[in-house]
Parts: structure tokens; C-alpha cells; sequence
């Protein structure tokens, strides 16, 4: 089991950037995928990007490529979402996500993980 704790919240005027921190316990993290999700109100949640337990591979969503960045420090424990050139409509609630895998593989919808974050609030003002 793997508890998620994100930072790097907060209010940024358009254009700007934000780095998101997802800090995990436990000994095994280099054995999870992990991912990014968002949730704008009265909006489903929705995949944001995701990351295999190497490292080795990404996807993202397509609102946020070439924007984005995901990546990971498996000895610190800890992904990141480093969000560049920021707009109004990336405002959400951002929430980390985890899933143990022996493979090495990229995750991408809700269902596939079964650990989450208590989300931390991005805010892009235009």
C-alpha cells in the first residue's frame, strides 16, 4: 500500500508555470505507475499525464502536450508535473495516482489505479 501526498498548488497568472510534486510512502514506489489527474468543477475527472514505474515511457493528454511534463525520482520517492505556458482552462483540483505493477506500462484512465492523492488546487488567472 502507498499513500500519495501532492504539493505546488497555487494561483499563477496565464502563461505561467507551476511545478506539482507527488510525494509517496512505503519502500516500493519503483514498482508503481503513476499518473496525474485533474477535475475542473462540474467536470468528470480526467487523465492528465502518466508515467511507467521506470520512467522509461509517458503519455499524455492531448490539452496538455508539449505544455506538460511528467517525471519521476524513484529514490526520492516522489513524480512531478512540470506545467509550462499555463491557461485559464488548466484550473482544477490536480491528484496524483498510483497503481503497482510488475510491468512497464502507462496507465491512463481512472479505473486502472488504485491510490490516490488528496489533490492540490491549481489556479490560472487570465
Amino acid at each position: 500500500q502507498v499513500q500519495l501526498v501532492e504539493s505546488g498548488g497555487g494561483l499563477v497568472p496565464a502563461g505561467g508555470s507551476l511545478r506539482l510534486s507527488c510525494a509517496a510512502s512505503g519502500r516500493t514506489f519503483g514498482f508503481y505507475a503513476m499518473g496525474w489527474f485533474r477535475q475542473a468543477p462540474g467536470k468528470e475527472r480526467e487523465f492528465v499525464a502518466g508515467i511507467s514505474r521506470t520512467g522509461s515511457s509517458t503519455n499524455y493528454a492531448d490539452s496538455v502536450k508539449g505544455r506538460f511534463t511528467i517525471s519521476r525520482d524513484n529514490a526520492g520517492n516522489t513524480v512531478y508535473l512540470q506545467m509550462n505556458t499555463l491557461r485559464p482552462e488548466d484550473t482544477a483540483v490536480y491528484y496524483c495516482a498510483g497503481k503497482f505493477s510488475l510491468a512497464v506500462v502507462v496507465l491512463t484512465t481512472r479505473a486502472q489505479y488504485d491510490y490516490w492523492g488528496q489533490g492540490t488546487q491549481v489556479t490560472v488567472s487570465s
